[in-house]
């Protein structure tokens, strides 16, 4: 797993800027802590940071082919099916000197073209440079793992796995407009959207063309619709065998290996098979981590998402599987610290999503001690349904994104200034975005009712929702240099279970039945009948003190960007209502403080 940029420039020899496409790459080092390079041929840059997991020794980057006109890649990601696609390309004459699955995408591109693409399974972000046909591709896997932004200009393109790393070539102004500022608020991911104007990220499942003439956009993979054949009994077992064959591809690695585990079904699973497939191998225990925070066990109180903490169902599942297991716990002072907040910030390029991000930061950085790799159960509740909201009859009736019904503090309209409010005008432009996905989505002919209904609620939560998270993970594990792997986001896996009807997804009246049936084997029966319940979040009523505290300095500063858009009547109540007021204040604090810190660091320009 790595970072990348560069710039393609066909009006200027961008030998004559590497300081600059220098300064592009170092943005990425946190992705790439191992080692880093530049490759520079005529217009095009490419800027590669590693973090080294598959052959140590000979992956280093940017590759590039052999040759009078060279094909040059740099590569973020990983292809776990690398080894089949070696063993082919061999078949076919290549010669191959390194290991790595890096080499084996390069000679897969001289061999098949752009077509290539249809025969990787993993989640990856590259670039290839073909000065034969001085061609630029940038490539996404298919289900948006990876991140990839790129940014138009005059004569070419600037691209990276983060905004910062465009930003750093001078050439681009941190400016937002509104339908960056609805994207900031509309707690939706559309696809290609980026908050900075002019900029885009490659959609997953398409690659973007970059030529003299011009940028194309092309699509490769997306979900598709089909009558679903296979009986239960069969669709559990294919399931198990997919996460089987998932397990003991995305357990390869030339680097310590461990899992994410906090006692619901997703991260159990994940764990017991990462333990079964190493186990396999001669391998093992598997070294799980899950995140705790001081005091919160002992003094847990319920909440309209979480009816229990996580620890004991963690302690019933170790006892039960055996992982070589340690608990990270986080205190009040640690949430606070305001250089790890910052250091969230600037992994987001973006205002932070509160103790969330701030915990899951300290939960990678502690974990990357100890290993390099880790497994997440992140995209089961998307894949299989999850939610409360899938179950919830009035909710799944709503003309709208279930988990803004399901949610209800993730309007926040009314924490706007009214004027602000009404120029982003956000709940037609949550509309807008609604109709222009299910107007996206494929179709089964004759499929009606509630059966049709659950399949436009998948896809709004495979297109839409698991994008939002997947990039908050991406974010927070790669900025301390920590590769996760998401094995619920095989395609393969994806689309079987997207065409499995809904009366068979929930033939147990539970949600996720068909994934608690596939791995019944594996887990204990109290992790197994677990409630669904979210990533943990702190409860110390000194975090929400603090939290009013760093606002009122904020307040009292004129100048701070964040008074230019809150409403100032909510914002009195977030300074001085108690923390068991509406939970929706906390949200309030954290994203007002967030907000102001990303606007005043960036120097963000408001374009509107």
């Amino acid at each position: 797993m790595c970072g990348i940029t560069g710039w393609v420039s066909y009006e200027r020899d961008l030998s004559t800027v590497r300081p600059v496409v220098e300064a592009m790459t170092d943005t990425m080092i946190c992705r790439g802590p191992d080692a880093g390079g530049v490759f520079i041929d005529g217009h095009a840059a490419l800027g590669h940071r590693r973090l080294a997991v598959i052959d140590i020794e000979g992956g280093r980057q940017p590759m590039a082919a052999e040759g009078l006109a060279p094909v040059a890649l740099t590569y973020s990601g990983e292809v776990y099916n690398f080894q089949e696609l070696r063993a082919e390309l061999e078949g076919l004459g290549h010669n191959f000197k390194t290991l790595s699955d890096t080499e084996v995408v390069l000679h897969a591109y001289l061999q098949w073209g752009s077509a290539f693409v249809d025969r990787l399974n993993g989640m990856y972000a590259f670039a290839i440079w073909d000065a034969r046909s001085q061609e630029l591709l940038l490539i996404r896997d298919r289900m948006g793992i990876k991140p990839l932004y790129y940014q138009p200009t005059a004569d070419g393109v600037l691209f990276g796995s983060e905004p910062k790393a465009i930003l750093a070539s001078g050439l681009v102004e941190p400016a937002i407009d509104l339908d960056g500022m609805r994207e900031v608020f509309a707690s939706i991911k559309t696809p290609g959207m980026a908050y900075f104007r002019g900029m885009k990220e490659v959609k997953p499942g398409h690659f973007v063309r970059v030529r003299p003439e011009g940028v194309t956009e092309h699509r490769y993979w997306a979900l598709e619709s089909a009558e679903h054949t296979d009986d239960l009994p069969t669709t559990i077992a294919r399931i198990r065998e997919l996460l089987d064959d998932i397990m003991a591809r995305q357990t390869v690695a030339d680097v310590p290996l461990c899992s994410l585990l906090s006692g619901g079904l997703d991260s159990s699973a994940v764990t017991a098979l990462t333990q079964q497939a190493l186990l396999a191998r001669g391998q093992g225990p598997v070294r799980s981590f899950c995140i705790d925070f001081e005091g919160l066990t002992e003094n847990f109180k319920p909440d309209h998402l979480r009816s229990a903490p996580d620890a004991p169902y963690v302690r019933a599942f170790v006892n039960h599987v055996g992982p070589d297991h340690k608990d990270i716990v986080l205190r009040t002072a640690d949430l606070m610290d305001p250089a790890v907040r910052t250091a969230v910030l600037v992994a987001r390029d973006a205002p932070p999503q509160g103790d969330i991000d701030v915990s899951m930061y300290l939960l990678f950085q502690a974990i990357r001690e100890h290993s390099t790799v880790a497994l997440s159960g992140e995209a089961a509740d998307e894949v299989f349904g999850g939610y409360s909201w899938f179950h919830d009859e009035a909710i799944i009736k709503e003309e709208t994104f279930p988990w803004l019904a399901g949610i209800g503090n993730l309007d926040g309209s009314d924490f706007l200034a009214p004027d602000f409010a009404a120029q982003l005008d956000l709940a037609t432009y949550r509309a807008d975005q609604y109709s222009a996905s299910l107007a996206a989505m494929p179709r089964l002919e004759g499929e009606t009712g509630l059966e049709r209904r659950m399949r436009e609620v998948s896809y709004l939560h495979l297109t839409r929702f698991v994008n939002w998270l997947l990039d908050r993970k991406d974010r927070m594990s790669m900025a301390s240099g920590l590769e996760v792997r998401v094995p619920f986001c095989d395609h393969r896996l994806v689309q079987y279970v997207f065409n499995v009807p809904w009366a068979m997804k929930t033939f147990d009246g539970r949600e996720k039945s068909l994934l608690r049936a596939a791995v019944a084997d594996l887990l204990p029966a109290e992790v197994l009948e677990r409630v669904k319940s979210p990533y943990p979040t702190t409860q110390d009523p000194a975090y929400y003190d603090s939290l009013q505290a760093q606002l009122r300095t904020v307040a009292a500063n004129p100048e701070s960007k964040i008074l230019m858009i809150v409403n100032q009547g909510i914002l009195g109540a977030m300074l001085h209502a108690p923390a068991d007021a509406d939970p929706r204040l906390r949200d309030g604090l954290e994203s007002a403080l967030g907000g102001n810190e990303w606007a005043e660091r960036y120097d963000v320009t408001l374009d509107f």
